[in-house]
């Protein structure tokens, strides 16, 4: 089986305060889309990604901010097998940051041996 990183980007709400409720109910849904991957024994790892960062460019250019020069960032990310681009495609089916209106970005990973 092949690895292939699902990585999560959507541009986050300024100034939205969730209850303590709807997060909850939000790690619940990302908790069973998660959990129905390794049901599967496809899962290998995940984290979610926080929000602080510096991005570095050519000649020591520094900003603030994940891609600051950009409105989207990328939230999190998981590692899954799957034997295709394909069926790596299909498990992303039901990620919760699809319903937040973000979308899942799926690259194979190369191991240098």
């Amino acid at each position: 089986m092949k690895e292939f990183m699902m990585l999560f980007r959507h541009i986050p709400a300024s100034g939205v305060q969730q209850t303590p409720e709807a997060m909850q109910a939000c790690r619940y849904r990302w908790q069973d889309w998660i959990g129905g991957i390794a049901a599967q024994d496809k899962f290998v790892s995940t984290n979610k990604l926080g929000n602080q960062g510096k991005t570095v460019s050519a000649n020591q250019v520094i900003t603030d901010g994940p891609y600051a020069a950009i409105k989207e960032i990328v939230s999190g990310y998981i590692i899954v097998r799957a034997d295709s681009l394909e069926e790596a495609v299909a498990l992303s089916a039901g990620c919760p940051i699809l319903d937040a209106g973000g979308h899942v970005e799926i690259r194979n990973i190369i191991r240098h041996h």
